[in-house]
């Protein structure tokens, strides 16, 4: 059974790469998280500055402790010592070489759509950074623009909010409740329907597993 489902999602991830690519974004298929890695560090040359959007794919392909041993220029947003600090730190990120994230949801239109509290990835994703490395599983496919909205308020925003425990009714809940809280984790919404306007500046790769939320 498992490999009928790994044959799927090859399928869909090849599917979603192709339509991509017509989109005028840098399509690329990744049968794993380890070839994903490889994929991003033949991608990015040495002494590249980097900047990075908060995300649980990021965290799992381990590319922070890279980016910090190698000969790397790593905005860290992670490793600031107040809160001041973390925002100057993603604000002089967007003027990077490099910027790397996910994405909440891909359509089959090939539309990327993202939601964000804070908005560094939102603004980094339309403008700024050199490049864009968007690095998705399989499992943030939907088939419509509306559907991948449904998916942020009923999935991804609650967990995302349990992960870095902000205070807010979905915390609870469990779906989204257009909440007014200081901690609201929906501020900022970016629909990128083509990337053909800044000439491949968006690569994004899907990896044929269920990757972060």
């Amino acid at each position: 059974m498992e490999n009928i489902k790994k044959i799927l999602r090859k399928k869909q991830a090849i599917e979603i790469v192709n339509i991509l690519n017509e989109n005028g974004y840098r399509g690329i298929y990744a049968d794993s998280l380890e070839e994903a890695k490889k994929i991003i560090l033949n991608t990015i040359p040495l002494k590249s500055t980097i900047g990075l959007g908060g995300s649980v794919t990021i965290n799992e392909l381990d590319l922070i402790r890279i980016f910090k041993e190698e000969d790397y220029n790593l905005f860290d947003r992670y490793n600031q010592p107040d809160w001041p600090s973390t925002v100057q730190c993603m604000r002089e990120a967007l003027l990077a070489d490099y910027f790397i994230t996910s994405t909440n949801a891909i359509s089959k239109n090939g539309e990327l759509i993202q939601v964000d509290s804070g908005g560094n990835r939102v603004a980094s994703l339309l403008y700024g950074p050199k490049n864009v490395i968007v690095v998705t599983g399989v499992n943030k496919v939907v088939n419509t623009l509306e559907d991948g909205i449904e998916r942020i308020k009923t999935y991804v925003a609650p967990l995302n909010s349990k992960r870095i425990n902000h205070k807010t009714p979905c915390n609870l809940s469990g779906q989204c409740e257009n909440c007014t809280t200081k901690q609201r984790i929906c501020n900022y919404t970016s629909i990128i329907k083509n990337g053909e306007r800044m000439g491949n500046r968006i690569t994004v790769i899907v990896i044929s597993e269920e990757v972060g939320y």
